[in-house]
């Protein structure tokens, strides 16, 4: 009987984590929905159309797609250089494909595409999964990080017109840096330090534990070209649809837009982005307007990223089956 009993057993987990992954699914689904009703019961869809009918789209998409190409570029290089730093040299060609494969995954659901990246760098490097997994995570703080310092910059130019819950983002973001700075390197400093439970050992912290201070602030250094191509890419685009929103605004409020934006609540991050231009620049500009540009340039930037994430997909793919050894590259 118990015999009988363990296939029965043994997809516990899998039908635990395959009702999670539906109950989160259509939580995005609902949230996307209500987020929406909400932004439409507040502006007509009659604007909101003449507004969309009326952008210069050609102005538009000539900034707007190269902006996702040299994002995807750059993306690609960041990870590179951080590819080296904590584990092999790995040519910067030789990850286009898997950077490109995992906007793909990306586009359903962010954390799966972080753990797509870590699983497929994971076979190709040759390195254990969790190991890779601690460097997509420093990728992610430190991309809030570099987010951050560009907002604060902002913040300090237009202080008087920020709202004042905004002014804590800086010191909060510098707060958990250094609380998973001290945190990752307790034990090791200290190897009585069991009361901070300080895991010396535990791989998902391993790339943590292993870049000192410096590394952070380099990071952020390297991805400043990103936002800031972005940055005036988005000041540019704002025009073809008619929006003249200041300069020092767009610097001070975009990254917290990015920011709302990356948190996995929503399908494809839609619905939170819309909100925040609206919140952020509503009075610069009318909000039938910047509904359309936010819905125009969110969806221009997945669409491309996903166009470039299936333009890789055979090379991808064709990484993945080849026999392992030979895969890194020196």
């Amino acid at each position: 009987m118990s015999v009988l009993s363990q296939p029965a057993a043994g997809r516990g987990p899998w039908r635990t984590a395959l009702a999670r992954l539906l109950t989160s699914r259509i939580t995005a689904i609902l949230a996307t929905l209500a987020i929406f009703a909400v932004l439409l019961r507040r502006i007509r869809l009659e604007p909101l159309l003449a507004a969309l009918a009326q952008a210069d789209y050609p102005r538009f998409l000539a900034v707007m797609v190269p902006n996702t190409v040299f994002y995807f570029c750059w993306d690609t290089l960041v990870l590179a250089v951080v590819i080296r730093w904590f584990h092999a040299p790995a040519r910067y060609r030789d990850l286009l494909p898997v950077r490109a494969a995992s906007y793909v995954v990306a586009f359903f659901n962010a954390n799966a595409g972080r753990g797509a990246l870590a699983a497929y760098l994971s076979r190709r490097l040759g390195s254990p999964f969790l190991q890779l997994g601690s460097t997509v995570l420093f990728l992610v703080l430190t991309e809030y990080m570099h987010l951050v310092a560009w907002a604060t910059i902002g913040i300090l130019a237009i202080r008087s017109a920020v709202p004042r819950e905004l002014l804590w983002v800086p010191p909060g973001v510098a707060l958990v840096w250094l609380a998973v700075f001290t945190y990752t390197r307790a034990g090791r400093a200290h190897e009585n330090a069991r009361w901070l439970g300080a895991p010396r050992e535990w791989a998902l912290l391993r790339t943590f534990r292993l870049a000192p201070a410096r590394r952070y602030f380099e990071v952020v250094l390297l991805r400043a070209p990103m936002f800031f191509v972005s940055l005036c890419v988005h000041y540019l685009a704002a025009h073809a649809f008619g929006l003249q929103i200041p300069f020092w605004p767009m610097l001070a409020f975009l990254p917290v837009i990015f920011m709302l934006a990356a948190l996995p609540i929503t399908v494809a991050h839609l619905g939170t982005t819309q909100a925040a231009w609206i919140f952020f620049f509503g009075r610069y500009a009318p909000e039938p307007r910047l509904l359309a540009f936010s819905l125009a340039a969110h969806l221009t930037f997945v669409v491309t990223r996903s166009v470039l994430g299936l333009a890789f997909l055979p090379a991808a793919y064709a990484d993945l089956v080849r026999p392992r050894q030979g895969r890194v590259a020196c």
